[in-house]
């Protein structure tokens, strides 16, 4: 006969996998969405602050090469010193790879008639138990920079988890890139 101890330790790996394949469950009805914007489309345009930019999302299976190669090289010119100074350092190849993931979604902001100016790259994913949006890139040319884009992308990935039952929205920040963190810190809470 099994202990009830035994019992108590199998009943609790139960429910562990139970809650486990619920938080699974909940990535995967994300990732199949077609278009998380689809039911938000307020949210598929930024005017304001002398910017007039539509906003999609997309899969990067849905994205243009040269869109891709758009978006790798803003966040090169962005990121490069910042991952140089710190004990990561820039590894061009790992970049590549991570923005071109199977798991990738993005949001871009383009302008009319023209390419496109900003981009968040995130995904739909498990960390330390807990269903997750996880934004890995926030990037936007300089010229549209201080004018609220950044924070209506964030506001955007936040809506997109609320919408999709994720628990919150995690990104990371080099501590030594003082203006993201406060950025980050004042347009999350």
């Amino acid at each position: 006969r099994k202990s009830s101890k035994a019992k108590e330790k199998k009943q609790k790996r139960l429910e562990e996998r139970a809650a486990m394949d619920a938080v699974c469950a909940k990535v995967e009805a994300a990732n199949k969405l077609e278009d998380p914007l689809e039911a938000f489309p307020v949210f598929k345009k930024y005017d304001r602050n002398g910017l007039n930019v539509a906003i999609e999302c997309k899969r990067v299976s849905g994205l243009e090469p040269a869109t891709l190669e758009w978006a790798f090289d803003l966040t090169k010119a962005n990121m490069q010193t910042l991952y140089e100074q710190s004990e990561w350092g820039w590894k061009e190849r790992e970049k590549r790879e991570e923005l071109r993931d199977d798991r990738a979604w993005y949001l871009i902001a383009r302008e009319p008639g023209a390419g496109p100016v900003a981009f968040s790259h995130f995904r739909f994913d498990v960390e330390c138990g807990d269903e997750v949006l996880y934004c890995y890139e926030v990037q936007l040319e300089s010229r549209v920079r201080r004018r609220g884009l950044g924070k209506f992308l964030l506001q955007i990935l936040q809506l997109v988890a609320n919408s999709t039952q994720m628990k919150k929205v995690m990104l990371t920040v080099f501590k030594h890139n003082h203006g993201a963190y406060q950025f980050f810190r004042e347009a999350l809470q």
